[in-house]
């Protein structure tokens, strides 16, 4: 039951208490206060009365008199019923006030509690993920907006651990990744210095590779940096994107060949030309058709599709390489992630190029991910791209 409603139910709740309560006042009461009040101004007429009467000698008979009511010598006037009648009404009112107050507080303070008490472990959840305890979970107990919050609030505690974890593996993966070619570059250097290592052309070849591992990591890491803020630096102009197709892969062509593996294109005729970063699109395609050049083996086929989807461009990369398990689908695409985990980092690459493909898409208002039936069955990477 959704929370407005149960605000609304504990009012009518409220008000039908305070209803109650008055009519209970009102039939119970009020008539008990009137009677005692009517008797006490009886007694006081009475008592007025017998003065009277001691005075003049007799009683008068009771009976109804003009302006009031006499029992016998005793007389009461309309106006003091009517004082009696409000009286008596008042009295009611006043303890049917309280009883209706104390009622609502109750019913009130049953309801604060329920609302409060999530709210409150939202609270100090919330100051311990603060704190760095990004384990913090809260138990789901009602399934209205309130439990909503603390659905939400798991999820978020639930992508901050992985945040920090990912953050950590990013740190130990670069000073991994810095580590190795420096110590071979500093043996190298050592070796040269001691005389223990020829200076041959060989040599060198070898410190020029471990640095230029070293630039490789750099420049990952800074278009990594520079992806993530793509969306406001896009250059958007009208462009083909089959044209854009037709270059990657003719530039990608030669590398397919030395490896032994089909490159086949299947693009829509007369494509609607949009508007895209020609250049981040074209870097979108190279990551993805270079992806499926390093994880599929001699002798397998890569397909690149293109064609409308409704209001969309849908354009695939299909390979028929190691595939994806089910728990690598939703992971290619985060920071330094890799399929392979035996692969170095020289053989199979950083493992930010899907991280960068995806920051670019999103920028242009699409979506990419990643379809397989398992390990060894080939992958597909599909992205749209709002025609415009």
């Amino acid at each position: 039951m959704s929370l407005v409603w149960k605000f609304f139910i504990s009012y009518v709740v409220v008000v039908a208490i305070g209803l109650l309560v008055l009519s209970l006042s009102v039939a119970y009461v009020a008539p008990s206060s009137f009677s005692q009040s009517v008797e006490h101004m009886m007694m006081g007429a009475r008592a007025h009365a017998g003065e009277d009467a001691g005075e003049m000698g007799h009683a008068g008979p009771g009976g109804m008199m003009a302006g009031g009511i006499l029992v016998g010598s005793t007389s009461i006037t309309n106006d003091e019923l009517d004082a009696s009648f409000r009286s008596a009404v008042n009295s009611a009112l006043w303890k049917a006030a309280g009883a209706a107050i104390l009622a609502a507080g109750i019913v009130s303070g049953i309801g604060s509690l329920y609302i409060l008490r999530p709210l409150r472990r939202v609270a100090g959840a919330s100051q311990h993920i603060a704190e760095g305890h990004y384990d913090q979970r809260l138990p789901v107990s009602s399934r209205d907006e309130l439990g909503d919050l603390v659905e939400n609030f798991n999820r978020m505690a639930e992508t901050l651990a992985e945040n920090e974890t990912m953050r950590r593996q990013l740190i130990g993966d670069v000073s991994h990744e810095l580590k190795t070619p420096l110590a071979s570059i500093k043996g190298y250097m050592e070796g040269l210095e001691d005389g223990v290592i020829a200076p041959t052309a060989e040599t060198f070849r070898l410190v020029h590779q471990e640095a230029d591992r070293l630039q490789r990591l750099v420049y990952d890491l800074q278009e990594l940096s520079r992806s993530e803020v793509v969306s406001s630096t896009l250059d958007l102009h009208p462009a083909d994107p089959g044209k854009l197709i037709a270059a990657v892969v003719d530039r990608l062509q030669p590398q397919f060949a030395d490896k032994g593996i089909t490159l086949a294109v299947e693009v829509s005729p007369a494509l609607p030309t949009m508007a895209v970063d020609a250049d981040r699109i074209e870097q979108v395609l190279t990551n993805l058709i270079g992806n499926a050049l390093q994880y599929t083996p001699a002798g397998g086929q890569v397909a690149v599709r293109a064609a409308s989807h409704g209001a969309a461009l849908r354009v695939s990369v299909q390979d028929s390489g190691v595939g994806l398990a089910p728990g690598d689908l939703a992971k290619v695409f985060q920071r330094f992630y890799r399929v392979d985990k035996s692969r170095s980092r020289a053989s199979g690459g950083s493992g930010i190029g899907l991280t960068i493909a995806k920051h670019i898409v999103d920028a242009h208002g699409g979506r990419i991910w990643a379809e397989s039936d398992g390990p060894d069955q080939g992958s597909m990477f599909i992205f749209t791209l709002p025609l415009k």
